[in-house]
């Protein structure tokens, strides 16, 4: 059954541009529809989450989802929005970020539920033995000069300076939409606004050399209130691999939005139905603090981008920093999030030898700790005394206590004085 792919998106904010007629084509028939995925990491990262989201509401209202990973593309270069060529990657590591991608995107889309499963497909496939000669005399001849030179992306960059490689990359997408049209059957191409002009060559290069129909959909750039750029922190990307952006720093990226950002991504990273939202919105307006729609939405992506398991353990990690948490809390952090939890916290490092010749806590908090916890014994005593100190979220009852702790994974010592001030001690072997 076929649902109204273009009235979902628009209620969700997710529409910046589409031709004239493409509705009422995707309204009477099932439409194979394509995005391009740049392959440059071995990861996507949350900037791509849009785009994902719009093939995963393709495939939910009946048509096919092509995803296409840019084997051939990606040793070229996409100028959009760029101001600087990048550096070209090699076939190996390519074939490696190919993999990855499509791995990822496996989590999200239904590669095997009949006639709209969606595909995977690589423009290398069709590249590979296309040779510039053919190339120039079956593309170039169909599409003008001044017809490339009007398009934004190379506008913006004329005066800079721009190489003939990113300046023919229009060409080469539009071929991908031509090639697919012909062997895929697909009709539409959605992408950013960025890429609406590359996709309107696309359009273009298929009512020319094939008198055929196609049309384009993009989505708007997501701006943060704030102005500054979605999908960035200050360590870089926000990534899906979980070696990269670890679960509860990914969490955590979603439950610091604002309100005003919660309620654009509630629509957009959610499948949530319409309904549901605006309740959603209603009570956290009526509520604010208690932050209902930054919850909402970072457990919503948080599951489908990791698992139920990597959420609740993001959960635990965030309630030691933030809220109520227990010892057991603490233990069951993995390293990498508990890592993640304390970066950026003092940290002081102990041999395993000097940690087992320690008298008591006290030697501990202030000497072995090379004075980073506490620059004196007779400080930590006074803290101590006055119940101010925890070791691993369990309070320190005496300065004589015996240094009998357990690690935290076999290394580790959450040191805690006060509510908010922590201090990470490793047992270094």
């Amino acid at each position: 059954m076929i649902k109204d792919f273009v009235a979902e998106l628009t209620w969700r904010g997710m529409i910046h541009d589409k031709m004239p007629g493409v509705q009422e084509q995707m309204n009477k028939e099932m439409v194979s529809a394509y995005i391009g995925f740049d392959p440059t990491a071995d990861s996507l990262h949350i900037g791509h989450l849009v785009q994902i989201m719009t093939l995963v509401h393709l495939q939910r209202s009946g048509h096919k989802p092509l995803a296409l990973v840019g084997g051939a593309t990606g040793m070229v270069g996409d100028p959009s929005g760029k101001s600087a060529e990048r550096n070209l990657l090699s076939e190996d590591i390519l074939n490696h970020n190919l993999a990855s991608v499509k791995k990822q995107l496996e989590q999200f889309l239904d590669f095997d539920c009949g006639d709209n499963s969606a595909e995977m497909v690589n423009n290398y496939d069709w590249f590979k033995d296309f040779n510039f000669l053919d190339f120039i005399r079956d593309v170039g001849k169909h599409i003008s000069v001044n017809y490339m030179l009007a398009k934004d992306s190379v506008k913006t960059r004329l005066e800079t300076g721009m190489s003939f490689t990113e300046f023919t990359y229009q060409l080469v997408q539009g071929y991908d939409f031509y090639w697919l049209n012909q062997n895929k059957n697909c009709k539409v191409q959605l992408g950013g606004s960025d890429q609406w002009g590359n996709i309107v060559t696309g359009t273009e290069l298929i009512r020319r050399k094939a008198q055929g129909e196609a049309w384009a959909i993009t989505t708007p750039l997501i701006r943060k209130a704030d102005g500054t750029k979605f999908g960035k922190t200050a360590g870089g990307n926000v990534w899906l691999d979980k070696d990269r952006t670890s679960p509860y720093e990914f969490y955590q990226y979603w439950l610091n939005s604002s309100d005003e950002d919660s309620e654009n991504y509630i629509k957009i990273f959610t499948l949530k139905e319409k309904e549901e939202i605006d309740n959603l919105i209603a009570e956290h307006k009526e509520a604010p603090h208690l932050r209902i729609l930054q919850k909402a939405v970072a457990e919503d992506i948080t599951v489908r981008v990791h698992s139920q398991e990597d959420l609740e353990m993001a959960i635990k990690a965030s309630s030691i920093l933030f809220g109520k948490s227990t010892a057991e809390d603490l233990a069951s952090l993995d390293e990498k999030t508990l890592l993640s939890v304390f970066e950026g916290v003092p940290q002081a490092t102990i041999s395993q030898a000097d940690y087992a010749a320690l008298e008591n806590v006290t030697d501990l908090l202030s000497e072995g700790s090379d004075g980073v916890v506490f620059p004196s014994k007779g400080e930590a005593r006074r803290m101590i005394k006055g119940g101010g100190v925890s070791i691993n979220k369990t309070k320190v009852e005496s300065a004589d206590q015996a240094v009998d702790f357990s690690l935290l994974n076999d290394k580790y010592l959450l040191a805690q004085k006060g509510k908010k001030n922590y201090y990470l001690i490793t047992v270094a072997s």
